[in-house]
This record gives structure tokens, sequence and C-alpha cells, in this order.
């Protein structure tokens, strides 16, 4: 669903998640791909990568498989079930009609034991409050990013999302990363570090399916 590539800093959230876990190896779907800079950063980490969304970028990295398919849908016909060690959808949930289908049918993609790992803005930060209390709507959720991005999750949605899919070792990350009102640098990495949930433009959900 992405309309191509997502800050570097987001990416880096995810794979600071991975390093943590050593989360690597096996088979990893990436919901909402976009041009496959994900599938680039960690083609030499899995053995397969599969990158899905509603068109194929010309810049997806030939060394992935890609499948086409609409992730509003309620059922993923072309995908297979069971079989992902890692998914991951990087700034692909807000983008969504139904984000609890759409976690619902993610977690069927892993086998037993396998990495579910979602992005989104987070809606909690100092800038999307503020936001909120100046123009009335999240930062991420203006008029001009509508209608791509649709549904805005707060953190507790998030954790609420991922205790009805019963998911093992659940956790909630801020990326540590959040840019400073009217301005386009971030707050300096102090701050960012020490508050995370207050200074970080995204947050990551990551959890494991049950055995």
């Amino acid at each position: 669903m992405s309309g191509g590539s997502t800050a570097s800093h987001v990416y880096s959230m995810v794979l600071r998640a991975m390093d943590q876990r050593k989360i690597s190896g096996g088979h990893l779907i990436d919901l909402g791909c976009g041009n496959g800079a994900f599938l680039q950063l960690i083609q030499n980490r899995f053995s397969v990568s599969t990158g899905v969304d509603a068109v194929r970028y010309q810049a997806l990295p030939p060394s992935s498989r890609f499948i086409q398919e609409n992730l509003n849908e309620a059922i993923w016909e072309s995908l297979p079930r069971n079989k992902a060690d890692v998914v991951v959808a990087i700034e692909t949930i807000e983008h969504l009609e139904n984000p609890r289908a759409f976690m619902r049918n993610a977690v069927n993609l892993c086998k037993p034991g396998g990495w579910l790992i979602a992005t989104t803005p987070n809606q909690l930060s100092f800038l999307s409050l503020l936001t909120l209390i100046v123009k009335g709507r999240f930062n991420a959720f203006q008029d001009v990013h509508y209608p791509a991005h649709l549904t805005a999750l707060l953190p507790v949605d998030l954790l609420r999302i991922g205790q009805e899919l019963q998911l093992e070792d659940l956790d909630l990350e801020f990326g540590k990363w959040g840019r400073m009102p009217g301005l386009a640098i971030p707050f300096p990495s102090m701050i960012s570090r020490a508050f995370p949930q207050q200074f970080s433009d995204h947050l990551l959900l990551i959890g494991r399916k049950v055995m």
C-alpha cells in the first residue's frame, strides 16, 4: 500500500528491533513493500524475501519475490499461510480501512513462533498532540494526507490488537526520532532517547505467533 519508500529512521527502528532479538534467516514477507527499499536493506539477512503491494514498482529488488494483493481485502488468497519467519508491515496499517482484519491476516502468514512487526505514526508524540490541539487532527492525518492515511492508531490500540491476536513477547518500541514543530530538523537525539514516546514520530509493535 505504500507509495514508495519510508523515512530511513523508520527502517532503522525495525532493524534495531530485529537485531535486539537476533531475528534473521528464513522467509520474510514485507506487506506494503512499496519500491522495495526495506527488502533491499535485508536481502542478506534472509534466504527468501517477498514483497506484497497493490502495484509493482520498478525499483523492487530482483532477488525478492513479488505478490500483487489488495491488503484491504478480507482474505488474501494469493499469500501462503503459516510459512513466514517474519512478517513486517512498515507504515502500512494507517493506509487501511480495517487494521484488525489486516493484522489477523498478517499473523496467519506467520509460522508458529514467527515474528510480526508493524510500524505506524506515533499519535502521542509532542508534534502530533500539538497539531491535534492547533488543527484538530493528528499530524500524520491532516487534509494533505487524506485519503492515503485513513486510520490513526494509538499505542494502546496496537497493544490491544496484539493481545487479541495472543502474540507472545509483545512489545511497543519508539523510533527515537522526532521532527521539531515548524522545522525540518529533528529534536536532539539525547531528548528523543530520554523521552521516546513524547519525541518519536513513529512507533513499532512486535510480537511472536503462539507456538
